[in-house]
């Protein structure tokens, strides 16, 4: 996949994810043919009526299929199923694999049927399989044939958990608390009354409360980065928006830690501006104001992500109640999926990481 430009196939393109994918391959640098597949008979324009100009058709996965052996990169964007019966055609053909589903993000076979009621049809794969939080797992990816894409809840609070977790300064014994809000675009473009915009413009829907699916995917890889089993409480929302995730976690560190040392932390961790992570942003605005007062600007906003493969990050601490509070957002459709995804892509190919994503919000 090294030295020429690539030919990329999205399966499942008619989705918001792979729309977006579409969206971004066609204006990366080293990508010279985009292969969108689907079901659906619309023509592509219709469906993306943003990329109506591109000049993109869907093919049917058996066109794809019989493409196996001039694709470089496949994006599994389909549903939870479908990737473990069909990345093994392509591997065989020499392409490397990017799944954006949930096919492959655990390699405890027991776990994934707990959690999604059906035993895994491809457990060599699921065992090979690298978990794409490119900022922690960059080395494994580079030599990846197969990538499992994190969840878009997943990766943000991966990202806003990581530098305690790795540190051994969680206090395990006690759940970690994660409250999401996301876009309607996060529930797919299945058309549902609830979703609809009439119903819900001036009102968030709480779901999934009896045990987000991401739940343990978060609980097995915060479990790995922290070297001990960890809880975690996971609440989930559509918010009146389209795109984007804000995400808080609430835990309790085995050492008080006020936000001066949390933000020296993440600094140490991610860096700051783009001399370590370039696609996370620590927010280290100082505290001004007296006591009680509303200073917004010490926490990220959700306006500075939309658009863009960054997650941006702020910390607080509340000293009588003994909690760290950490904020993170993402826009759900490219940091929390297409976007890394695609810097996935990048590293497997030894491009430069950026290539395709380094837009800034809009």
């Amino acid at each position: 996949m090294t030295g020429a430009r690539l030919t990329a196939a999205v399966l499942g393109a008619s989705g918001y994810t792979g729309g977006e994918l579409c969206r971004l391959l066609l204006g990366h640098p080293d990508v010279a043919t985009v292969i969108p597949g689907a079901r659906t008979g619309d023509p592509f324009g219709e469906v993306h009526p943003n990329l109506a100009a591109s000049g993109l058709r869907f093919h049917t996965l058996e066109q794809v299929r019989e493409r196996a052996a001039e694709i470089d990169v496949v994006f599994f964007c389909t549903p939870s199923g479908e990737a473990m019966n069909g990345a093994r055609h392509f591997l065989d053909h020499g392409a490397r694999v990017i799944d954006v589903s949930a096919d492959f993000r655990f390699g405890d076979l027991a776990l994934y049927e707990s959690t999604y009621g059906r035993p895994h049809a491809a457990p060599d794969l699921a065992a090979e399989a690298v978990y794409g939080v490119t900022e922690l797992n960059r080395e494994k990816i580079r030599g990846a044939r197969l990538v499992a894409n994190p969840g878009c809840y997943a990766i943000t609070a991966i990202l806003a958990s990581a530098p305690l977790l790795q540190a051994d300064l969680v206090d395990a014994d006690r759940p970690i608390a994660v409250h999401a809000l996301n876009g309607t675009s996060g529930a797919g473009s299945k058309p549902r009354r609830e979703i609809m915009h009439a119903e819900m413009a001036t009102s968030p829907l709480a779901y999934s409360l009896q045990g987000h699916r991401h739940g343990p995917e978060l609980e097995h890889h915060f479990g790995a980065l922290a070297g001990n089993p960890v809880e975690v409480d996971i609440n989930t929302t559509h918010g009146t928006f389209a795109r984007g995730i804000h995400l808080q976690v609430n835990l309790r560190t085995r050492t008080p830690l006020d936000r001066d040392r949390l933000l020296d932390r993440y600094l140490e961790f991610y860096g700051a501006g783009h001399d370590k992570e370039h696609f996370v942003h620590i927010v280290t605005t100082p505290r001004r104001g007296k006591l009680n007062d509303k200073e917004y600007g010490l926490y990220p906003s959700l306006a500075a992500v939309i658009g863009s493969n960054f997650c941006h990050i702020g910390l607080d601490h509340d000293p009588a109640r003994g909690i760290t509070k950490v904020i993170a957002v993402t826009d759900n459709l490219v940091k929390g999926a297409a976007g890394s995804a695609i810097q996935n892509m990048n590293v497997m190919a030894g491009l430069a990481e950026t290539a395709g994503i380094s837009a800034y919000a809009l």
